[in-house]
């Protein structure tokens, strides 16, 4: 079954790390880099495809198996509450196990109004700062020296949290900075995409220092992580030249926001509405993104994301849903609810199907993309209990005919079928 297994055939199975850069699986979450204990392991941003591991020593990590048990691009594993002993959990198949739905925003109006979608995360992520006693919060935030590139950071405080809010929809990879994490004499709050929670979910199994650490897992809901050089064509296509960027934002400042770039020595700034500039963004995100079975977080604590089911483009500052996963997770909520960092209501599932309506019709059809590619004879990743067969029998049979046809076209016409060679930085 398309999500259960690698393809068998010969030179055409996922046996280490290389294999999942070749075959385009690789989503630069950054953890290789973290775990490997030969310290072999470096991270290069390429520009046309996104972050991606060099091996040092090509020899052992040829032979070594030991990342694919955490990497994303290999395996994720819907499963993983469970595995920690979250017995309650239930929730709708179609967006994964969740104890409580919310829906609402920040309570403070600088932050609801400066980071994305009503500002949970970020308001969240201060409210542990400052009454939780976590050390920091690992996310990721712009290179100061390329604002259209992002490093993994740590916020200690609400000034920096607040300076790095809003989405950055560019490569990232916060789990290189998990050894800040082990390390800290205090837990820490760790914030990353669907994919880089699922890595840090697996890797708190194996590393019990890491896992003493974590004080608070969070993400958000995600479509796809678009490579650098979207962000550098999107800018020119604004007339702003790669090399004079001194600032870019890529929502924030309103629900939903727009994409700014300012150009070094420039007062004003060049700008798109967040419809035009994601709709640009796009066609440049890698092929694991478009594999995606977990848009909406579900190997997290908190994930948080748009809830678009209310937006009506009049002036509302932004709102979100909340789905909280683990038992963790809801108590950290409901101190911040009642220490009035957030402001929120309960809601049921039918919010969040109304509110996400494009990304769980992508995870509808992910089961027909999978079986294209294994007709095609590429390997494909291990997605475990996300009940992908289930979802896609709901489709009409003349969807899942041009899902599966679809794919095909497009794996024959832009190689998928192949194993391949990433492009140097």
């Amino acid at each position: 079954m398309p999500g259960g297994s690698v393809n068998k055939a010969a030179g055409r199975k996922i046996r280490t790390l290389q294999d999942v850069v070749d075959w385009g699986l690789c989503i630069g979450c950054g953890a290789c880099s973290y775990a490997c204990s030969k310290t072999s392991v470096s991270l290069v941003n390429i520009l046309s495809e996104g972050i991606r591991p060099l091996f040092e020593l090509a020899d052992d990590c040829g032979s070594c198996a030991q990342c694919l048990s955490f990497c994303p691009g290999y395996v994720v594993d819907a499963g993983q509450q469970q595995a920690r002993g979250n017995e309650e959990l239930s929730g709708e198949q179609e967006f994964g196990a969740a104890l409580e739905i919310w829906e609402g925003h920040a309570s403070d109006p600088e932050i609801r109004f400066r980071a994305s979608s009503g500002g949970l995360l970020s308001a969240l992520a201060i409210y542990c700062l400052e009454r939780e006693g976590m050390g920091f919060v690992l996310h990721s935030g712009a290179d100061e020296n390329a604002p259209w590139v992002n490093r993994t950071v740590q916020s200690r405080n609400r000034t920096e949290v607040l300076t790095r809010a809003g989405s950055r929809y560019a490569p990232s990879s916060p789990c290189d900075g998990l050894a800040s994490i082990e390390a800290s004499d205090t837990p820490c709050v760790f914030i990353g995409k669907p994919c880089d929670t699922a890595a840090v979910s697996t890797l708190q199994l194996q590393r019990p220092a890491l896992a003493q650490n974590l004080g608070l897992v969070m993400t958000f809901f995600c479509a796809g992580t678009p490579n650098s050089q979207g962000t550098l064509d999107l800018a020119a296509h604004l007339n702003v030249d790669c090399e004079g960027i001194e600032s870019i934002k890529y929502r924030g400042e309103g629900w939903p926001g727009g994409f700014q770039v300012r150009a070094a020595g420039r007062s004003e700034e060049k700008t798109l509405s967040y419809q035009e500039s994601w709709a640009y963004l796009t066609s440049y995100r890698p092929l694991r993104c478009n594999l995606c079975p977990d848009g909406l977080g579900r190997v997290a604590d908190i994930s948080c994301g748009d809830s678009w089911g209310k937006w009506q483009n009049d002036g509302d500052p932004g709102r979100s849903l909340v789905l909280v996963r683990t038992e963790r997770g809801r108590e950290i909520l409901h101190r911040a609810i009642a220490a009035h960092y957030v402001s929120l209501e309960r809601v049921d599932a039918r919010a969040v199907l109304e509110a996400q309506p494009q990304l769980l019709q992508r995870r509808r059809e992910l089961f027909g993309r999978l079986l294209a590619l294994r007709l095609v004879g590429a390997p494909i990743p291990q997605f475990k209990k996300f009940s992908l067969l289930r979802s896609w029998r709901a489709l009409p049979l003349l969807t899942q005919a041009r899902t599966v046809l679809g794919t095909m076209r497009r794996a024959i016409r832009r190689g998928w079928w192949k194993r391949r060679s990433p492009a140097v930085a």
